[in-house]
């Protein structure tokens, strides 16, 4: 299965674990972050790209790089001669929530569609993800066009479009704008990704059961709505919830909603049920954030697969 994941890749600032004066610095972002885990997850199963727009400094070669060495391919990243790729710090707290602080104004993802010809290469793919922070860094005239896009492949070709709200209120000029966006994407979405409390945020819902009347009104047939500490729940006629695994030694929640969105769509392509996939989706975001930072080093995710920390 050909997948593109649409969005913003940035590097990540974190404190060191072992000298609270260095920091590490590491690619990440939303979709960027579901795209590793998946290939870590899939392999040959799913040929996976990721469609951006980079600069030309050092930190985007990083970017480029590190997702090569991931076995993802970068021929639809967009090299921009007047920007940057966008920059984050993470602050944790002792019980690994944590706070980002944000330098992206001009990251060269802010710059992605723009034309007709950069949505084009969409056509080459089965399935493409994107994430409600890949709508909120867009101009209206590149959200209209990329939706326009996905919703005419749809049609034509049988595209699935995968879609993760992750509604972040600062990137959107007004509450208004995003509920719009994010409820046109909703609507698209054949394979829905989204978060109790984002959903209740954007939306003002004042309930679990308003949230999943809502997504039975979008006639979303396949899914999963995370909803933290109690465990996710399947979307569809008949919802199925399942019972997260217990983690006592919590690092770092970074990436926790990205990590599981990858499981589940590991899932999918494994043959699993809405149970299995949301299963296995916990099971990788449990394992996720025992670690600092949004992704876990390769030796040690290579580690926890040769111990069978968990079953893929």
């Amino acid at each position: 299965m050909k997948i593109a994941f649409v969005g913003e890749a940035m590097i990540e600032l974190s404190q060191s674990a072992n000298d609270r004066d260095a920091v590490n610095l590491s690619p990440a972002g939303d979709v960027y972050n579901t795209a590793v885990y998946l290939k870590r997850l899939a392999g040959s199963k799913a040929d996976i790209s990721f469609c951006s727009a980079v600069g030309n400094d050092p930190y985007s070669d990083r970017i480029v790089e590190f997702l090569e060495h991931e076995e993802i391919a970068t021929g639809d990243i967009r090299r921009d001669e007047t920007r940057n790729c966008g920059l984050y710090a993470i602050a944790t707290d002792e019980s690994g929530e944590r706070s980002f602080y944000y330098w992206r104004d001009r990251s060269a993802a802010r710059t992605l569609f723009e034309t007709d010809r950069e949505t084009a290469v969409l056509e080459m793919f089965d399935a493409v993800f994107l994430s409600g922070i890949t709508l909120a860094i867009l101009g209206d005239d590149a959200r209209r066009r990329l939706m326009e896009k996905l919703e005419s492949l749809q049609k034509r070709s049988g595209l699935q479009v995968i879609f993760d709200s992750n509604y972040r209120q600062r990137l959107w000029l007004d509450t208004d704008a995003a509920r719009y966006w994010t409820g046109q994407a909703w609507a698209m979405a054949d394979i829905a990704l989204p978060s109790l409390d984002d959903e209740m945020d954007l939306f003002g819902e004042q309930s679990e059961s308003e949230v999943m009347q809502r997504f039975r009104s979008y006639g979303v047939r396949t899914g999963a709505l995370k909803r933290g500490g109690k465990g996710a729940i399947s979307l569809g006629e008949e919802p199925v919830s399942v019972e997260p695994p217990t983690v006592m030694d919590v690092v770092d929640t970074t990436a926790a909603g990205d990590s599981f969105n990858a499981g589940f769509l590991a899932g999918i392509l494994f043959g699993r049920d809405a149970a299995g996939s949301i299963a296995l989706a916990q099971q990788t975001a449990a394992q996720v954030i025992r670690f600092k930072g949004a992704i876990v080093p390769r030796p040690d995710w290579d580690r926890l697969i040769s111990e069978k920390s968990f079953e893929i």
